[in-house]
């Protein structure tokens, strides 16, 4: 199994980098995993102290569970995934069963700072994206897709998201194998991505 872990800032584009790679691979080769399932269980905490946790710190992802999970889809064992609630900032209690795929991407914004998960990955992607282009991408999901306004949204930039992507994202670059800046023309580092997973499989 090959394991690939793609990381980079809030709203830069992850997904379309997934999509991409997913667009390259025979249907049913590729699994996904999104490191906002393993937000860490909230139960305990009422929603108005849940709103004031900083969801972008290491310390708010359940490592631990993801690199089990990872652990059990190598030895060929199916995991069930957490569901999470970005509305409720908990868990839901559902879980999404996936099965061990020929290649598993991993993707989240902080899946890099982990030591333990990056030596789990056979190659490591840092998508890199404008500042201005983040947080654009950032405000008009948080308010069609999560229901926050637009102040909400704002004040959680400021105050959490920029300076943790400064201080934890950012800084990650270093370990990435390749780094893709995400622009719609940029065909070659897939094209690199592509190769590499067939070298590789």
């Amino acid at each position: 199994m090959l394991i690939i872990g793609i990381a980079g800032g809030t709203g830069c584009g992850k997904t379309t980098v997934v999509n991409k790679i997913l667009n390259e691979l025979p249907e049913g080769e590729v699994g996904i995993i999104s490191q906002d399932s393993y937000y860490k269980d909230t139960t305990h905490l009422s929603y108005e102290e849940r709103i004031t946790i900083n969801f972008d710190h290491p310390r708010s992802i359940d490592f631990e569970l993801l690199e089990n999970h990872l652990k059990e889809l190598k030895k060929g064992n199916p995991i069930h995934q957490p569901v999470y609630s970005f509305v409720t900032h908990n868990r839901t209690g559902d879980t999404t069963v996936t099965h061990p795929r020929k290649v598993m991407i991993v993707e989240g914004i902080l899946i890099l700072t982990n030591p333990e998960l990056r030596k789990m990955f056979d190659i490591k992607i840092f998508v890199h994206a404008d500042t201005d282009e983040r947080l654009i991408r950032r405000l008009k999901r948080d308010i069609s897709e999560r229901g926050r306004d637009l102040d909400e949204v704002l004040t959680r930039y400021q105050n959490t998201l920029k300076p943790m992507h400064e201080q934890f994202i950012e800084p990650t670059k270093e370990y990435a194998d390749i780094i893709i800046p995400n622009n719609r023309h940029n065909t070659v580092a897939i094209d690199i991505v592509r190769s590499i997973i067939h070298q590789k499989l």
